[in-house]
């Protein structure tokens, strides 16, 4: 299983983008803890009211969003009360057990997944702290969630062929097909919770698989210095084509320093 968690801007942003994909029904909503209904029985709003009330006895807090994807191998057969096991388990173990929190079992890619969104402010007003949350909490949580649900370790199938996870979707990109935004927003949202890398060349090995690379600029320009990165789509000889898209217009801002926790 692999963790990370992100902290949006807004709750809106985050709720937004998990009910988009059930409109697109692509996802789905499978758990609410801490609701007064049953997920099914909850509108858009429902949701956003009751995150709304938290983050308003806190309005101090930089932060009080997050977004959280859970991601599990391909060989992996889990059912939706499995999912929602595992999430309600997770949740627990991180300190967030008695927060409202939605959970969003998604279907656009070939790997099991599921992202959950909460607000790290309590009842009291007082926030969770999310110092390091990713590399202590998060990380035990996932080790001791592996063993007790027996799923298979990222360490276990990190080295499978990448025809083995590429996203069953996902299609390589063609200029002028589709708007280049969204198109660049599928691809990253379907290869960045799922693949593992350690350099922007190690990604972008990846995501030219997809006719998209990450560029930061030439050393010493505007994008280089600032530290940016841009994404632009490949023509078939691979030579780049099309406006660049920051990588800070994107959802999940996927720049080289993201708000990527775990």
């Amino acid at each position: 299983m692999v963790a990370k968690i992100t902290v949006p801007i807004t709750i809106n942003r985050a709720l937004n983008y998990n009910e988009q994909k059930v409109q697109k029904g692509t996802a789905k909503c499978i758990h609410a803890n801490g609701f007064l209904k049953e997920a099914e029985q909850l509108n858009f709003y429902d949701k956003l009211n009751r995150f709304e009330q938290l983050i308003s006895l806190n309005k101090r807090a930089a932060t009080n969003t997050v977004h959280i994807s859970l991601n599990f191998a391909v060989k992996e057969n889990i059912s939706e009360e499995k999912l929602t096991e595992i999430a309600s388990t997770y949740m627990e173990k991180i300190g967030f057990g008695n927060q409202p929190y939605l959970v969003y079992q998604h279907f656009d890619a070939g790997n099991p997944h599921m992202h959950i969104v909460t607000t790290n402010i309590q009842n009291n007003g007082k926030r969770i702290s999310l110092h390091n949350i990713g590399k202590n909490q998060s990380a035990k949580a996932r080790k001791e969630i592996e063993i007790a649900f027996k799923l298979i370790k990222p360490e276990d199938h990190k080295k499978e062929k990448s025809e083995e996870i590429t996203p069953l979707d996902l299609r390589r990109l063609t200029y002028g097909t589709s708007p280049t935004k969204r198109g660049i927003t599928n691809v990253l949202d379907a290869v960045l919770p799922k693949y593992r890398y350690a350099s922007l060349a190690e990604l972008n090995a990846i995501l030219k698989l997809y006719n998209l690379v990450a560029d930061s600029g030439k050393e010493g320009g505007i994008i280089f210095k600032k530290n940016g990165l841009v994404y632009r789509i490949l023509d078939e000889k691979g030579n780049k084509i099309g406006v660049p898209i920051k990588a800070s217009s994107v959802y999940n801002k996927p720049t080289l320093s993201s708000n990527l926790i775990d």
